[in-house]
């Protein structure tokens, strides 16, 4: 039975604790354990797959028991978006680190985004956003959350690239077409239907057609041109007095 189809019971609460400036070393451990739980979810879903998930086994993968489970959640439902929320959290993370710098490199931005979709997390949302398709409970989870999280994403975006300020329309399209290829790419790898000797061209291809969309990015390659070719274009020195011409 898949996670989201299972229904809640009596199953007991977590315990509220009164916190003392700060967090107490029981809520410690009850946030670790919950984050146990959400990366061997991850991890089931990687290996077997959305509808041969179940809670037992997710519960087996974390090394902890069914009941020590539904004391952090409730169902499967809430280890499902638990686990929904986190995928998206560490994607905004990410982005962020690889973003907020001075100098934004368009190629290495695109290579750094292509290295997150070839992890695992990526592997688990794709299985997650195919099963939604004929799961009514699954999209049920997961549109609302994918909605939110493409609005923080862009919002995100637009305050970590002023390069593109005055080109909204360029920098959205910018956007879908970096997140739409190289997601299509990491998908068509894991199928076999892309020829892994096709990834650094296409990522070139994605690298040029950006900077097309935007002249005014820096262009690295450019840049370390142009010193060897001013030092091959400098005029040579006239000789000192008394040395031959």
């Amino acid at each position: 039975m898949a996670l989201a189809a299972v229904r809640s019971g009596s199953t007991p609460r977590q315990t509220r604790e009164r916190a003392t400036g700060g967090q107490t070393q029981q809520s410690l451990k009850s946030a670790q354990t919950r984050a146990r739980l959400i990366e061997a979810t991850v991890r089931c879903i990687v290996k077997v797959g959305y509808a041969n998930t179940t809670t037992p086994q997710v519960a087996a993968e974390a090394g902890l028991s069914r009941g020590a489970m539904l004391h952090h959640f409730e169902n499967g439902a809430a280890l499902i978006k638990a686990a929904i929320v986190e995928l998206h959290e560490k994607r905004l993370r990410a982005f962020r680190r690889a973003a907020d710098t001075e100098n934004h490199d368009t190629s290495q931005l695109v290579r750094t985004y292509w290295r997150q979709v070839q992890k695992p997390a990526f592997v688990a949302f794709h299985e997650l956003a195919l099963a939604a398709r004929t799961h009514p409970e699954l999209a049920h989870i997961l549109q609302p959350l994918q909605i939110e999280f493409r609005n923080r994403f862009n919002n995100q975006a637009v305050a970590l690239f002023p390069e593109w300020q005055k080109d909204r329309v360029g920098f959205n399209l910018a956007m879908t077409l970096s997140q739409t290829m190289t997601e299509g790419m990491a998908i068509n790898l894991l199928t076999g239907a892309m020829d892994e000797a096709m990834v650094e061209p296409m990522l070139d291809l994605l690298e040029g057609q950006i900077r097309a969309m935007n002249p005014a990015l820096p262009h690295p390659g450019k840049a370390r041109a142009k010193p060897a070719a001013a030092k091959r274009a400098a005029p040579k020195k006239p000789p000192a007095k008394g040395q031959a011409g």
